[in-house]
């Protein structure tokens, strides 16, 4: 029988505004300007971040619980034909894009059997616009205060504030139109039932990274099998968060015996 879908509190609560406040969803790090401490102690990242979809990236079994056809709602919410609403889990897409401006690639590997429906998802979900492109852009816009108003350079090397138009096209954002979600997997969709081995197989092949430079997360056990080829997996509960990223990386750097 499928899971229910999630009630958690880390699933994703689109804000009324049009806005998206990126330093809402670095709070757990505040001790850092509400950058996770891991993307700033200098220490290596893995290569290449791999995410389950189901239960890890969103709160739902893609092959039971949507009924398309789907519609967006907004860059963060999709309804489908029964009106039920789909998004992914709070911190996703922050987390999915602050791994990229830290240069880690990002790949999927799914058994769902709708490959072809979650390739759709992953369109129609946006990541959000107006996001600082660096690390240090994101240290800045948190340390701006609780309204995101931190200050960016312009175009004519001035301070300016917020995240206006201005600021995306000179400033060091991104475009406030957000951008689509499957843009941000650069190490490819393997996205089929099958084992997770196979997925790592053609993953490899494909981007020539060592499985001991990936982390994997997931939430079924039986998928620790990656192990043995040298994957770190980081078996999740309740959907990819801040928290459960940070004990990935922790791990993945155990694993490789850095401190």
């Amino acid at each position: 029988m499928p899971r229910k879908l999630s009630k958690s509190k880390n699933v994703y609560a689109p804000a009324s505004s049009s806005s998206h406040s990126t330093t809402n969803l670095l709070l757990p790090y505040p001790q850092n300007a509400g950058l996770p401490p891991f993307l700033t102690d200098g220490l290596p990242l893995p290569s290449l971040v791999v995410l389950d979809l189901d239960y890890t990236l969103w709160p739902f079994y893609s092959d039971c619980h949507p009924w398309p056809p789907l519609r967006a709602l907004s860059g963060s919410v999709l309804s489908d034909r029964n009106g039920e609403h789909f998004s992914f889990y709070k911190h996703v897409p922050i987390i999915l894009h602050l791994l990229q401006v830290a240069g880690v690639k990002l790949a999927v590997a799914s058994k769902s059997p709708v490959g072809d429906l979650c390739r759709e998802m992953l369109k129609m979900l946006r990541v959000p616009g107006g996001l600082p492109t660096s690390v240090e852009g994101f240290r800045r816009k948190s340390a701006g205060g609780a309204n995101g108003e931190g200050e960016e350079d312009g175009k004519d090397g001035k301070k300016t504030k917020g995240g206006s138009s201005k600021e995306s096209s000179a400033g060091g954002l991104t475009d406030e139109k957000g951008r689509k979600t499957i843009e941000l997997f650069d190490g490819g969709l393997e996205i089929y039932e099958g084992t997770k081995l196979r997925h790592f197989d053609v993953i490899q092949r494909r981007t020539g990274i060592p499985y001991e430079e990936m982390l994997f997360f997931d939430d079924e056990r039986p998928n620790l099998e990656v192990e043995r080829v040298g994957i770190t997996m980081q078996l999740i509960k309740n959907g990819l968060d801040w928290e459960e990223l940070e004990k990935g990386i922790h791990k993945w750097r155990a694993n490789r015996g850095i401190a």
